[in-house]
């Protein structure tokens, strides 16, 4: 069943450099349920991803933030009680007094309804292309949609949250 994220919240959470759990406000703990605060401290952040979602996506997330540059992406998110919810994230490196990178930080809203639906019908497509060639099928069939539109993954999911 799905959950829905109040559009007055934001749901934060921040991580380590390996991306395990090291924060998490209200908000976020109260929609993925669970043991609260003390069951999600300390746990990989990916405790919550769901399995309709792309590696594509996380990948790309990955190597964003490890170079210090932002991103946004609607993810499908899986709660402690089998559920699961749509969010509109961003994703940033917390940055230390040297520049070095020190962890990460997530700050997620609720997603555009409309845009959901086109989300998700990519996702699927996606997946299916990952299982039958890797994550660089579904790279490919990505970035032939994101010529289509003419714009990168980062200005494609901004449009859709402003339809």
């Amino acid at each position: 069943m799905e959950k829905f994220v109040d559009r007055n919240y934001f749901l934060v959470t921040k991580t380590n450099v390996k991306g395990v759990i090291t924060y998490a406000n209200k908000p976020f703990i109260d929609i993925v349920g669970g043991d609260g605060e003390k069951g999600l401290l300390g746990k990989p952040h990916n405790v919550v991803r769901h399995p309709d979602m792309p590696k594509l996506i996380f990948k790309m997330m990955w190597n964003a933030i490890k170079q210090k540059q932002e991103i946004f992406a609607y993810v499908k998110n899986k709660t402690f009680d089998g559920n699961f919810y749509w969010v509109f994230a961003n994703v940033t490196a917390s940055i230390g007094v040297r520049g070095e990178v020190v962890g990460y930080y997530s700050v997620r809203r609720a997603p555009n309804k409309k845009a959901i639906g086109i989300v998700n019908a990519l996702y699927k497509d996606l997946l299916a292309a990952e299982k039958h060639g890797g994550v660089q099928a579904s790279a490919n069939l990505l970035q032939e949609n994101l010529d289509k539109e003419g714009c990168s993954y980062n200005e494609w999911v901004n449009k859709l949250q402003r339809l």
